[in-house]
């Protein structure tokens, strides 16, 4: 089965989290099996350094693989390998109806750009082809270009209609 991928992109602090939030609750109570992937810069700690599995991550396994009756979460150390690009970490998520993609800002693929301009950032969506779409808290630019779809970042309710019918239609890149 291949998986529909949306990256949504924005400088930091732009309500990207907040949206997703927003649009993961609507996709899955429309029925929709949504994976997520999160860049971060960061280092990322998913467990507590004096708990078991850190322990034996940090004695040289190289994936520690934590169940609980909850949830189970693997985690890989890269040690001196370099860090997996997109392609290579979207093979090893289940599939489902679509793969949202917070972060990685210059893949090829199919984005939504947050976009607050109080923010002093610049605009992405001028400088990535990639970008299909702007949600926003300003109305659109007079020189927005035409292929780009413009919504009101306060209207969850019609994003989250965009991007299913857009999810339908098959408008976005696959894994």
């Amino acid at each position: 089965m291949e998986t529909a991928l949306l990256g949504v992109v924005g400088w930091s602090g732009s309500g990207k989290t907040s949206l997703l939030e927003k649009l993961l609750t609507g996709l899955t109570a429309h029925g929709k099996r949504v994976n997520l992937v999160k860049h971060s810069h960061h280092d990322v700690i998913l467990e507590p350094e004096h708990k078991d599995s850190a322990r034996l991550r940090r004695a040289g396994a190289q994936e520690v693989l934590l169940a609980s009756p909850f949830r189970y979460a693997i985690v890989h150390e890269l040690s001196a390998t370099p860090e997996p690009d997109l392609s290579e970490l979207l093979t090893r998520l289940a599939p489902a109806d679509l793969t949202l993609i917070e972060g990685y800002k210059w893949a090829p693929i199919s984005k939504l750009e947050v976009f607050r301009p109080v923010l002093g950032k610049p605009a992405i969506y001028p400088n990535d082809q990639h970008v299909v779409a702007v949600a926003s808290d300003v109305t659109r630019p007079e020189d927005c270009p035409e292929h780009i779809i413009w919504m009101d970042l306060n209207q969850t309710e019609l994003i989250l209609n965009w991007l299913l019918s857009n999810l339908t239609k098959g408008r976005f890149n696959c894994s």
